[in-house]
C-alpha cells in the first residue's frame, strides 16, 4: 500500500488525511502552521469539521504531521497538494501557494531515486497544471514527467460540513493525468480510499481543470434559476416557489437537487468559481454570459430581503438575523448572506441582533460592535421587531415564532419557508411565496424589489 503525504492541513487537507488513515494508509501531513501540525500529532483535529475528530482519534496511529516537506516526501510515494488558491483582483485563482509547495516537493525529490506522484488537489485555473506547475516541478526536481515522476490534477467535489462523508462516497473522481502510469496509481489509491465504486473520469490536465470549474458553475446556475423563480413568486398572489421547483425537478433532464429557492449561495467555492469562469472566458475571447447572469442574480438576493423589510408599514427598530454561517452544519462565513444582510441593515440605520449555532465567533471578527449578539435563537427572537431566517439550521425547528405574539407588529421573514404556515398568532412572510402580495394585503406600501 502506497504511503501518502498531504500538504495543507486545512478544511480539506485534514479530513483527507483522516480518511486515508482510516483506509489503512500511512499518512504524513504537512503544514506551515505549527498549531495544525501540533494538533494532529496530539491526535486532535486542527480544524472543525463533522466526524473529523472521530476519525483522527480512531486512526491516529497511522497519522503524523510535520513542518518539513522534504521529510514527508522522502517517506511517502504520493503527495497531495491541497493548499489555498486565493482569488486575485481580476477574479482568477492565484497559484502562489501551490507553486511554493511544488517547488518544495521538487527540491525534496532530488534526494530520492524512486518514482513519486504529485497530485494537485487545489482548484486551479485551466492551463495551470500543464503550464507553470509542471514547469516548477520539473525544474526543481531535475526530472521530467514520465518513468520517475508523475503529475495529476484531481480536485475534490465536497461540501463543508460533510467533507468526510463526501470523500468516502464520491459521485466520481476527476483525474487529469500526465500519463497512464500516474493515472493508474491514482485510480488504485482512490479505489482503496472510497466506500463506493465511483466512476473514474480520466483526461488531460486542461480538460480536468475546466471540468472542475464547470461543475460548480452549473450547480450555481441551478441555484440562481430557483432563486429567480422565487423572486417572481414574491409578486404573484398564490404563487409558491416550492410547488413550482418540485414539479420542474420531476423532469429527468433537470432533476431536483439544488433546485430550491432561498437566499444566495455563498461559501469559499461557488461565488468565486463563477467569477473565475467568467474571467477565463473574457481572457480567451469566449462568451460566458450565463455565468455572469448567475452571479448577478446571486448578488440580488440580499436586496430581495431588504425590499421586503422596507415595505413594512411599521418600520422596525431592531431586526434579528437568524443564521450567519453560509450554510447549516459549518462555522464558515465566507460570502455569508446572513453577514451581508446584517451589515446592510446596520448601514441603513437599523439596530441588528444576530445568532448562529456555530458561527458567532468568526462573525464577530467582521461585524464587530455594529450588531449585538444573542446567546440563543429564542433571545434573538425576543429582542427583535422583525426577524429574518437566513440559514436553515435544523436546530431552529425547535423555535416557536408564536413566542413573539405579544409584540403586536412582530414579523418573521422566512427565506426558506422553514416554519409551518397557518399560525395566525404571528405574522410570517415566506420568501418565494407571494410575500410582497402578502405584505400588500396587510395594508403596507408596495415597493418593487431593487
Amino acid at each position: 500500500m502506497a504511503k501518502v503525504s498531504i500538504i495543507g492541513l486545512g478544511k480539506l487537507g485534514a479530513p483527507m488525511a483522516a480518511v486515508y488513515a482510516s483506509k489503512g494508509f500511512e499518512v504524513i501531513g504537512v503544514d506551515k502552521n505549527p498549531a495544525f501540525v501540533d494538533a494532529l500529532n496530539q491526535g486532535l483535529a486542527p480544524v472543525e469539521e463533522a466526524q473529523l475528530q472521530e476519525f483522527i482519534s480512531a486512526h491516529k496511529g497511522r497519522l503524523s504531521a510535520t513542518l518539513n516537506t522534504t521529510e514527508a516526501v522522502l517517506q511517502t510515494d504520493v503527495t497531495f497538494v491541497i493548499v489555498p488558491t486565493p482569488s486575485g483582483p481580476d477574479g482568477t485563482f492565484s497559484n502562489k501557494y501551490v507553486l511554493e509547495a511544488v517547488r518544495d516537493i521538487g527540491s525534496a525529490l532530488k534526494q530520492k531515486d524512486s518514482y513519486h506522484l504529485v497530485v494537485i488537489t487545489s482548484t486551479v485555473m485551466p492551463g495551470s497544471t500543464g503550464g507553470e506547475i509542471r514547469q516548477a516541478l520539473e525544474q526543481t526536481s531535475g526530472r521530467v514527467l514520465g518513468d520517475y515522476l508523475g503529475l495529476c490534477y484531481s480536485p475534490e467535489f465536497i461540501a463543508l460540513g460533510t467533507v468526510i462523508r463526501d470523500m468516502l462516497h464520491p459521485d466520481f473522481f476527476l483525474i487529469g493525468e500526465s500519463d497512464i502510469k500516474a493515472g493508474d496509481l491514482l485510480v488504485s489509491l482512490y479505489r482503496q480510499a472510497s466506500n463506493n465504486q465511483p466512476r473514474m473520469e480520466r483526461m488531460n490536465f486542461v480538460n480536468a481543470e475546466l471540468t472542475k470549474i464547470s461543475v460548480n458553475t452549473f450547480v450555481t446556475t441551478k441555484i440562481s434559476y430557483a432563486n429567480m423563480l422565487s423572486d417572481m413568486c414574491d409578486y404573484l398572489p398564490g404563487a409558491d416557489v416550492d410547488v413550482v421547483t418540485r414539479a420542474v425537478g420531476c423532469d429527468s433532464r433537470i432533476g431536483g437537487k439544488y433546485l430550491r429557492g432561498g437566499v444566495a449561495y455563498g461559501g469559499p467555492c461557488f461565488p468565486r468559481d463563477n467569477v473565475a469562469f467568467s474571467r477565463l472566458a473574457q481572457t480567451i475571447g469566449a462568451k460566458a454570459d450565463l455565468a455572469m447572469a448567475t452571479d448577478n442574480i446571486n448578488r440580488h438576493q440580499k436586496d430581495r430581503v431588504l425590499s421586503v423589510i422596507e415595505t413594512l408599514e411599521e418600520q422596525p427598530k431592531t431586526i434579528g438575523v437568524l443564521g450567519l454561517s453560509y450554510k447549516p452544519g459549518t462555522c464558515v462565513i465566507e460570502e455569508s448572506q446572513g453577514i451581508a444582510l446584517a451589515l446592510a441593515l446596520h448601514k441603513k440605520g437599523f439596530q441588528v441582533v444576530v445568532y448562529d449555532p456555530m458561527a458567532l465567533a468568526p462573525a464577530k471578527a467582521i461585524l464587530g460592535n455594529h450588531v449585538s449578539y444573542a446567546s440563543s435563537a429564542e433571545e434573538c427572537l425576543e429582542k427583535s421587531d422583525v426577524m429574518v431566517l437566513m440559514t436553515a439550521w435544523p436546530e431552529f425547528t425547535a423555535l416557536k415564532p408564536e413566542l413573539a405574539k405579544k409584540k403586536e407588529d412582530f414579523v418573521m421573514i422566512d427565506c426558506w419557508r422553514f416554519f409551518p404556515q397557518g399560525d395566525s398568532s404571528v405574522k410570517i412572510l415566506y420568501l418565494g411565496n407571494g410575500v410582497l402580495s402578502s405584505v400588500a394585503s396587510m395594508q403596507v406600501r408596495h415597493v418593487a424589489a431593487v
